[in-house]
């Protein structure tokens, strides 16, 4: 099911887009100590295919420390209400530091700032980072023993004890950690071990469908539907929800039980829908298009991406961070753009 719309009353650039819910999602680096085959690095190349091939690189960093917190200031105060910082694997960036603990002090009921991780450096950056304004640290945990961590990740060695420790380390010093699960065909036999494992920790799970793009189409096997596993949290779940937003996938939100009373787990569902807008409708890619519209992308390179499957649409903001509104009236125009359908 795809809810399509033109949505000629979306005006307001950027503040409209953060009102129907959409987030911020700022790469601070392509590079990832794994080379996992699904990755789609934000709509940069890959650390998978760079490994295999050095000459294949990303594009060069063309942002310092003082860029992205000018960004994400920006757009917070223009509405956004969720950032979250990604990889590659965002704390091997050299500038992670610096950007995270110049976070400004915020309330997050005014916005929230989630750094997304492989966990494996985890237990050396818990020190540093338990003294930033970061509300949330999200581990993607696709795997729960070394060997499908090496099945995953085309043999790159992974340490599950090591993630673990992180893990349960950050439960400690960090407002709120979450887990985040791809369902494939290599983590199956373990996706019951993950739920237990969340449970038992009482931390937030969220189990996601795979995103097909070119960087992944025919590697690792076919996606596998959400459908089974919802079946088994719907028979210990104490509630379930279903949420179906103007941006972006349908989910479905399950209470059950865990070790510290009910907590939640949410499976992203693509058979509840997206959302599309006027660009969409013309898109040659729309068709394998699994997302919708829901986040903005802010690469190390200084380009910002309303489509992870289009890069074609990026935005440069090379030159624009040393005035902030002009900053923000170049999203919203290009927001504006992309959501009438008008962008090339």
């Amino acid at each position: 099911m795809t809810t399509t719309a033109n949505l000629q009353g979306f005006t307001g650039g950027a503040a409209e887009f953060a009102r129907r819910g959409g987030q911020l999602r700022v790469s601070l680096t392509p590079r990832c100590q794994l080379g996992c085959w699904f990755c789609h690095n934000e709509g940069e190349v890959p650390p998978r295919i760079t490994h295999h091939d050095r000459t294949i690189q990303p594009r060069p960093r063309a942002m310092t420390p003082a860029d992205y917190l000018t960004a994400i200031t920006t757009l917070t105060s223009a509405g956004i209400r969720r950032v979250f910082f990604t990889g590659g694997e965002p704390l091997l960036s050299p500038m992670a530091r610096p950007i995270l603990e110049g976070l400004p002090a915020h309330r997050p009921s005014d916005y929230t700032t989630t750094l997304i991780t492989n966990g494996l450096s985890l237990t050396k950056d818990l020190d540093w980072l338990s003294a930033t304004a970061l509300d949330r640290i999200k581990v993607s945990l696709h795997y729960f023993s070394n060997e499908s961590i090496a099945a995953i990740a085309e043999g790159k060695p992974g340490d599950i004890a090591k993630i673990k420790a992180g893990i349960e380390a950050a439960i400690e010093v960090i407002p709120t950690v979450e887990l985040n699960l791809l369902l494939q065909e290599q983590n199956a036999h373990e996706v019951a071990d993950i739920i237990a494992y969340a449970r038992h920790l009482g931390v937030g799970l969220q189990i996601i469908e795979l995103v097909g793009t070119d960087h992944n189409t025919g590697l690792g096997g076919g996606k596998i539907p959400s459908g089974d596993i919802s079946s088994y949290l719907r028979s210990i779940a104490i509630r379930e929800s279903v949420v179906t937003s103007s941006t972006g996938q349908g989910r479905r939100v399950f209470a059950v039980p865990g070790a510290k009373g009910p907590m939640t787990i949410e499976v992203i569902d693509a058979t509840l829908g997206r959302y599309h807008v006027g660009q969409c409708e013309t898109c040659p890619v729309q068709q394998q298009c699994v997302e919708g519209v829901w986040a903005l992308r802010l690469d190390a390179a200084g380009t910002l991406a309303p489509c992870l499957l289009r890069t074609d649409l990026r935005l440069n903001l090379a030159g624009r961070y040393d005035d902030p509104a002009a900053l923000l009236a170049a999203v919203s125009a290009h927001l504006n753009a992309f959501t009438e359908g008008t962008l090339r």
